[in-house]
């Protein structure tokens, strides 16, 4: 079994004078010259992005990379340095690495040494991630900068990047104190990541880490250090580099008005793309993603698998997406009531308190509740205890769906009722076309997001892919049905239940409840068996329910069924499409992320499909995911995780024999 590694916080210290101070490490955070004084002079002027020509200057993106993000203060000086020049690029691309991340509350207390920095930070805070292993991804500065903070060990995190970046900080406790940051692993990650001309800065001039940088291919100089220090280094990345490929912000066609299209059409909004979205349902969000009370909450696994840490991942990020909607004026109709997921029985029980007891997550993102405190929480006896999502909830996804449609503002142009009957390449355009023979549109960029519609679509442009219809069926009952008895929270035990909810103004206060799961099943009817699969679902979450409803309400389904897009591995399919011609049978299988990324992709044709269950949970970030790939840009997971979504995972698969 995996060892999953919490994510330990940073305990607040100092040395005599006054300067912030490691006990994990013994050694200072920053020189005891000043730490906004060695941010500039070291990292921002040693990478040239100081003075009167900053190197991000006239650039579309601008991408650096720190090793070690401690108080923040590198990151808070570029921040203000960019934000201060009158030609910045247009988007500015942060990624830092810190194992040991402090809290928000001790970052308002250092932070409070530099005042100048005051308003940088309070914004910063406002979105610190909860202390989490992986990727968090922040927009800051109407979306212009964005902050990639990976929490853990940079040694295994490094390798697990995908970016070009333009200057390095390499910054860190020194190499005696810490040579985990200063290692091997680290600098063969700066070669591979690095752009051409990228450019790294240092205070560290140790003969080891000389002679690695330059073994890395950077063409290092000596120049006057900061404060007491005498030297510090500073060095051009000049080994043979093609160019990052970056997609200028064009046209796109986005075919799918559900949790999948709206989601990318607003991220490539904010990326100033042009998009034409097309579906043949009357509304957004009128398939599988229609469900009003959808379950927003992670899954947590012993191993810490690949559906844990891309739900866990999809989950935060959601709830920085909803919170970002909110402020834009955007509503959202969700309840953050937290999320009770109970033991099945006494040994599974056993296995939730475990897992918690060894990941150590932090309690604002999951704890284990006995039966008594789980009670409490729900407001109503529990027969067991279980994990407690405290930001957990539900949320209606028409009400999100149109709220990210919203967000593109002119940028976006809806054509519902319009089914497309087939697409085709010409030249370099992608174009979609009604039964009719009619051309409706023409684009760079072609992405599928209409779940199951997208097989017929596909031929022959690409291998078959392996989705397949699950049908679901939600139950609905007025609140009244339970007499004033539904919990307090959202309840999941094989099977969920909400608690009382309004959606829309004319509307009663109902619940819901179930849901079915059918593979190869099709239909959207209301049928009397899968809601009578869901009453026994409420029973099992919350025994002694079925005694109190009427009989019209056992016998009389009541609810809404969709169909949704299910693949083999039950995770997402998020990215360029292979070609047909693609032949990986004789790829090698030591690496997949690196293996996929050689197999050759149609040209502008993407797909965002297979959400099967968790299309709510995984919208947002599997959205921000694909317009990174399209635009060029880093991205915001680490590369196993975007190998495991990856469409072209399934013709590996399948060329090499496997399930």
């Amino acid at each position: 079994m995996t060892t999953v590694t919490p994510i330990i916080p940073a305990r607040l210290a100092f040395a005599a004078d006054g300067t912030p101070w490691s006990a994990a490490y013994d050694d200072i955070y920053h020189s005891a010259d000043g730490g906004l004084g060695q941010a500039r002079h070291v990292f921002l002027a040693g990478n040239r992005l100081l003075g009167e020509t900053p190197r991000w200057r006239g650039r579309s993106q601008f991408v650096i990379a720190e090793t070690g993000f401690g108080l923040g203060l590198n990151f808070l000086a570029t921040w203000q340095a960019w934000q201060a020049d009158g030609q910045p690029c247009q988007r500015l691309h942060y990624i830092a690495f810190e194992q040991h991340p402090f809290t928000a509350d001790d970052l308002a207390l250092l932070h409070a040494r530099w005042p100048a920095l005051a308003a940088f930070s309070a914004q910063l805070r406002a979105q610190w991630p909860r202390l989490t292993p992986g990727a968090h991804r922040l927009e800051l500065a109407g979306g212009r900068l964005i902050l990639t903070l990976f929490f853990g060990d940079a040694q295994l995190l490094l390798p697990k990047l995908r970016a070009r970046v333009d200057a390095f900080y390499l910054d860190g406790f020194s190499p005696a104190k810490n040579p985990a940051l200063w290692s091997g692993r680290i600098y063969s990650s700066l070669a591979r990541l690095a752009a051409p001309a990228a450019t790294m800065a240092t205070w560290c001039v140790a003969g080891q880490v000389r002679k690695a940088l330059a073994d890395s291919g950077f063409l290092l100089e000596k120049t006057p250090g900061f404060g007491g220090k005498r030297e510090m280094l500073r060095g051009v990345f000049r080994a043979p580099r093609n160019a990052a490929v970056q997609q200028t912000a064009g046209r796109a066609i986005i075919i799918g008005a559900g949790l999948a299209g709206s989601s990318i059409a607003e991220r490539l909004a904010a990326r100033g793309w042009q998009i034409e979205l097309f579906d043949g349902a009357p509304a957004a969000a009128n398939g599988a993603s229609g469900n009003r009370s959808a379950i927003l909450r992670p899954l947590p696994s012993p191993d810490d698998n690949l559906l844990a840490r891309l739900t866990r991942a999809g989950f935060l990020h959601l709830r920085r997406h909803l919170e970002d909607l909110e402020t834009r004026g955007l509503t959202v109709r969700q309840d953050a009531c937290g999320v009770l997921h109970l033991a099945r029985d006494a040994q599974h029980a056993a296995t939730q308190e475990t897992l918690v007891t060894r990941q150590q997550p932090p309690a604002d993102y999951l704890q284990h509740l006995d039966a008594g405190a789980a009670s409490a929480r729900a407001g109503r006896p529990l027969p067991f205890g279980g994990w407690w999502f405290p930001q957990g909830g539900w949320v209606d996804t028409p009400s999100l769906c149109a709220a990210n449609l919203a967000a593109c503002g002119e940028r976006l142009q809806c054509h519902f009722n319009t089914p497309i009957d087939r697409i085709e390449r010409q030249g370099r355009l992608w174009q979609v076309f009604a039964a009719d023979g009619r051309r409706l549109a023409q684009a760079d960029v072609l992405i599928l997001a209409n779940a199951n519609g997208a097989l017929p679509l596909l031929f022959p442009h690409v291998p078959a892919l392996p989705l397949r219809p699950a049908r679901g069926q939600v139950s609905h009952l007025p609140a009244a049905s339970l007499d004033g008895k539904l919990p307090a929270c959202v309840i999941c035990r094989l099977g969920h239940v909400g608690p009382a909810a309004a959606h829309g103004d004319d509307e009663s206060s109902t619940f819901s409840f179930g849901a079915s799961f059918l593979l190869e099943d099709s239909g959207t009817e209301l049928r009397l068996a899968d809601h009578q699969d869901n009453l026994a679902k409420l029973e099992f979450c919350l025994p002694g329910s079925l005694g109190q409803l009427a009989a019209d309400a056992v016998n009389t389904p009541s609810g809404r069924a969709a169909v949704r897009a299910m693949t083999p591995d039950r995770l997402p399919m998020v990215g360029a499409l292979p070609d047909c011609k693609a032949n990986a049978a004789n790829m090698p299988e030591s690496d997949s992320a690196t293996t996929l990324e050689k197999i050759p992709r149609q040209p502008g044709l993407y797909a965002l499909l297979g959400f099967g269950a968790r299309g709510l949970v995984w919208s947002a970030l599997t959205a921000e995911l694909l317009a990174c790939r399209i635009s060029g840009e880093p991205l915001p997971l680490e590369a196993d995780l975007v190998a495991a979504v990856d469409p072209a995972r399934f013709l590996l698969r399948r060329q090499r024999g496997q399930a």
